[in-house]
């Protein structure tokens, strides 16, 4: 079995492959041997029917993942990387890998077929694709347990964040709405090959049953949010009554129908703010 965590070993196997790696897709291996156990212990792997992995790259978060999980698929996008995972994963018999495109795969037909049920994902995820596909997984309400993921340092605390602070954004109200999140644990950018130039954190998302406030209509309630900190600089009247296009009178009618203070911005409302002002909205329009 191969220490995939080893640079010597790592580039041995791409180099026999002629591959380079590619800034385009975000790849970065983890070198570190202490990440990956960690990871996988924290993502309930144990506990889980089946893992969904994405990008798993050379395979080392994948073969831990393998030791602990009943059954791991593991999602690729890169081709070039599928005769490496076959060569470094052959002594796992619970892996499956596919060739394909995350975030254009119909992955509640995935988890069902190949799980039967619900799921638990696990991924060092590439920059680019995090907020995309975590958003996708919680949206669609996909049957899935929990999301472990890394990601970058400065994108953690904005996930993680708690709606109604300054560190939150408009998509910490749509993981808070549909998950608890927390950070579990830092990663520090000399744990990676090649070096990338940020710091990332491992996060979990554990899905909630059942969101944590009431709302009419939720896609009104998330737009109002987007309009918010699409200008968030700006009063939640004015963000969202005029570069909203909701309009000045029909907000300001809501915001006191809320008793919320026109004056104040987007990140001082808490979600359940929101969930009131879209009902508000939904009121006035019947």
């Amino acid at each position: 079995m191969y220490d995939l965590t080893n640079p010597a070993v790592i580039k041995y196997l791409l180099s026999r492959r002629g591959f380079s790696f590619s800034k385009g897709l975000g790849q970065n291996f983890i070198i570190d041997p202490d990440v990956c156990p960690r990871m996988a212990d924290l993502s309930g792997a144990e506990q889980a029917r089946g893992v969904l992995e994405i990008g798993p790259g050379i395979g080392v978060l994948t073969s831990e993942l393998a030791k602990r999980a009943k059954k791991v698929v593991a999602v690729e996008l890169d081709d070039r990387l599928i005769p490496v995972l076959h060569e470094t994963l052959a002594y796992f018999d619970n892996v499956k890998i596919i060739n394909a495109d995350a975030l254009k795969l119909d992955l509640a037909a995935l988890i069902g077929e190949e799980f039967g049920g619900s799921a638990a994902v696990c991924a060092n995820l590439p920059y680019y694709i995090t907020s995309p596909l975590i958003m996708r997984l919680l949206e669609e309400r996909l049957p899935v347990s929990a999301v472990t993921v890394m990601v970058q340092k400065e994108a953690a605390e904005r996930l993680t964040a708690e709606p109604g602070t300054r560190a939150d954004g408009a998509v910490s109200y749509a993981v808070s709405y549909f998950s608890e999140a927390r950070i579990l644990f830092g990663v520090g950018s000399e744990s990676f090959m090649p070096r990338p130039k940020v710091d990332s954190s491992v996060i979990r998302l554990d899905v909630r049953p059942a969101p944590p406030v009431s709302v009419h209509d939720e896609s009104l309630m998330f737009r109002l949010i987007r309009c918010a900190f699409n200008q968030r600089r700006k009063t939640v009247l004015n963000a969202v009554g005029s570069g909203g296009g909701f309009g000045r009178e029909a907000t300001a009618a809501a915001l006191a129908a809320c008793g919320i203070d026109p004056s104040y911005r987007g990140e001082r409302l808490t979600l359940a703010d929101y969930a009131r002002l879209a009902d508000a909205f939904s009121q006035c329009d019947k």
